[in-house]
């Protein structure tokens, strides 16, 4: 039952029955892609059963996409979203192709044309569907068998997860993004810090922050082990939503509004836990290591081993070290980068690629360093194209892409192909996530763009 916290005011209200310690719960959009779907529409095929609510449901292809044409060389690529074209034609799904004015990474398109929505219940077979939480909706990702469930039945039978209040002190300081905010909590509380639990973020801190800062931090709440992220809807929220193209309208509007600004946690809601972020003196952050707990001060060096009491985390530690090849001690920005890469679900809206942009207007990217600028959907393409962003990058000697996940993680033609270091605005920096023996440093866009033409890792104001 429901103790106060908007997190359960949102289950509650689309608990369908309960059995034991699950609830079957009601999805109100469904979002697939071509990477975690096939399988889960070849079990209903073998079942004889349909999609419950193709209207409910969007595909996008993103994961598998190239982002330097329109024609797809990887052959898995290749059959992964033809798959998921006909998939969609035999279910009658709407349907976003590589390349059309629509697409881009699932995350990024389904808020951008108003899909999402405060009070919803979202699901997807991505972990960092939690991004959507930024809009005050309950959104988790799931498994391919929980993918054909929701697909045959649009409904998931899962027990109610715990509820964490992370109260976010004081206010973002000059030249500090939602990037270093969210990545100096999970350095706090650990990459499993939130396990079993749904964030709601609160404070003057996080009511400040623009829809796309929102999205950044719900979308990394899964790096700190949490099942999702989320933020109340306020009047931020509702300005970002007003007359995107599948929001409520006229009367409905105004219907939905009202119900909108009652969705918050009550004064004396009752949370599992709480966690606190002062962010007196906080400066950017970077990751040295092979999870994204472990980030420090771009001012910072890499940690020693032999300080940390944990001996789990110090053999942690160890393990990062060798595979990133730096030694205790090093300071941050005296690391050299061979690529960096903006874009991805955290990090690849307009506000990200318009921060950039103002860092390397006027500047190159320094000799000896690959630049990729992927944006997160094709209307943010367009957004910058408009706004002259594209030419700036260009100018700079950076890499103006299509859309798509790119070298968020390797399972496209972006990936990297050797043993180069990276300064990557996406969300994790697991061993190989980029590509086979890769190293990657999470960073900010206006940090990955200070590093592309310092050649170490930099922000803004070391150049």
């Amino acid at each position: 039952m429901s103790r106060g916290t908007l997190i359960d005011k949102i289950w509650d209200a689309h608990v369908v029955s309960r059995d034991g310690d699950s609830d079957l719960l009601y999805v109100d959009l469904h979002l697939i892609h071509e990477a975690s779907s096939p399988q889960a529409f070849d079990g209903l095929r073998l079942a004889g059963r349909p999609v419950r609510r193709p209207d409910l449901t969007l595909a996008v292809e993103d994961h598998n996409v190239p982002t330097d044409s329109l024609l797809v060389r990887d052959e898995l690529g290749r059959a992964q979203m033809q798959a998921l074209r006909d998939n969609c034609a035999e279910h009658g799904i709407e349907h976003l192709r590589h390349g059309a004015d629509r697409q881009g990474i699932v995350h990024v398109v389904a808020p951008e044309l108003g899909l999402v929505q405060p009070g919803m219940t979202v699901v997807c077979g991505d972990s960092h569907t939690s991004t959507h939480g930024a809009l005050g909706a309950v959104a988790f990702g799931v498994g391919t068998s929980d993918v054909e469930h929701v697909l045959a039945t649009q409904t998931l039978s899962l027990p109610r997860p715990r509820t964490m209040a992370v109260d976010v002190q004081g206010r973002l300081p000059a030249g500090v993004t939602a990037k270093d905010l969210v990545l100096a909590l999970i350095a706090e509380i650990g990459a499993n810090g939130a396990a079993g639990h749904v964030i709601e973020y609160r404070g003057p801190a996080v009511e400040e922050l623009s829809m796309e800062g929102r999205l950044t931090v719900c979308n990394m709440s899964i790096e700190a082990g949490a099942r999702a992220g989320l933020i109340a809807p306020d009047e931020t929220a509702f300005e970002y939503l007003k007359d995107r193209p599948c929001a409520p309208a006229g009367d409905a509007w105004d219907a939905a509004l009202e119900h909108w600004r009652t969705l918050r946690s009550d004064p004396d809601a009752e949370f599992d836990r709480t966690a606190r972020l002062d962010l007196a003196g906080l400066t950017p952050y970077v990751t040295w290591g092979t999870h994204p707990g472990q980030a420090v001060p771009l001012g910072g060096r890499v940690p020693d081993p032999a300080s940390f009491a944990d001996p789990v985390a110090r053999t942690a530690a160890e393990r990062a070290q060798e595979y990133m090849r730096l030694t205790p001690g090093t300071a941050l920005r005296d690391v050299e980068v061979d690529v960096v890469f903006l874009g991805s679900c955290t990090n690849g809206r307009i506000e990200d690629l318009r921060a950039a942009a103002q860092i390397l207007r006027g500047r190159r990217v320094r000799d000896g360093v690959r630049m990729l600028v992927v944006p997160g959907s094709m209307q943010v393409r367009a957004v910058a194209e408009a706004e002259g962003l594209h030419e700036v990058f260009q100018a700079a000697g950076a890499q103006w892409r299509l859309s798509g996940c790119s070298m968020c993680m390797g399972i496209n033609s972006d990936r990297l192909q050797r043993a180069e270091r990276v300064a990557s605005t996406s969300n994790r920096n697991y061993e190989g996530r980029q590509g086979t023996a890769v190293r990657t440093h999470l960073v900010s866009p206006q940090v990955a763009a200070a590093t592309a033409v310092a050649g170490r890792l930099a922000a803004p104001g070391d150049l």
